[in-house]
């Protein structure tokens, strides 16, 4: 990918994070992104060409922080995974909270979009490939739909946080009380 088209499509995150997905035009991405008018167009000919980029990006840079998480010698208890993972949420809730934002704008418009979705899914199977096995690894019974549970938890936790931030946010308590209960021994 050129540096250009990154730069546009990085625009396009922080038009979506900033104004939301009825003000994504590309005239608003090359002013975000500091280029002349008609740099976006030129790239991404349609508004839904434009769409598909910055979801790509999303899904990049998502990845790009989980994949962190597990190459950072991964944990091998629930205490450590929770703190490196409540670590990564507050850092999406707050620093990174504008891709959060363009990403929940970009799924949503997934709704209606069915096109959108292919993308989503492998993004989720990317997520599957470290997380499955890490939760493994802390004794889930059946990792595959545990990932599942525990990403609709930190979807849960994001929403709530973006859309009503909290200036004291502590996910840990409720991903240690959802991951107890996954990996608490069958009664």
């Amino acid at each position: 990918m050129t540096d250009r088209r990154q730069r546009l499509q990085d625009a396009a995150i922080r038009v979506l994070g900033a104004r939301g997905l009825r003000q994504l035009t590309h005239r608003a991405v090359d002013e975000a992104a500091g280029l002349p008018e008609g740099s976006a167009s030129n790239q991404y000919r349609t508004r839904d060409a434009l769409l598909t980029a910055a979801l790509d990006r999303v899904l990049e840079q998502e990845t790009a922080a989980w994949d962190r998480l597990a190459a950072d010698r991964p944990p091998t208890d629930v205490a450590g995974f929770v703190a490196v993972l409540g670590r990564l949420l507050r850092d999406l809730a707050g620093p990174q909270r504008g891709l959060v934002l363009a990403r929940q704008a970009l799924f949503m418009e997934a709704a209606v979009r069915p096109d959108l979705r292919p993308a989503i899914a492998a993004g989720r199977d990317r997520l599957a490939g470290w997380g499955v096995p890490l939760l493994a690894a802390l004794g889930a019974p059946d990792p595959q739909t545990d990932l599942r549970t525990l990403l609709a938890l930190v979807e849960g936790l994001l929403f709530t946080q973006v859309a009503h931030p909290e200036p004291d946010f502590a996910p840990e308590a409720a991903l240690t009380a959802l991951l107890r209960g996954l990996l608490a021994p069958p009664a």
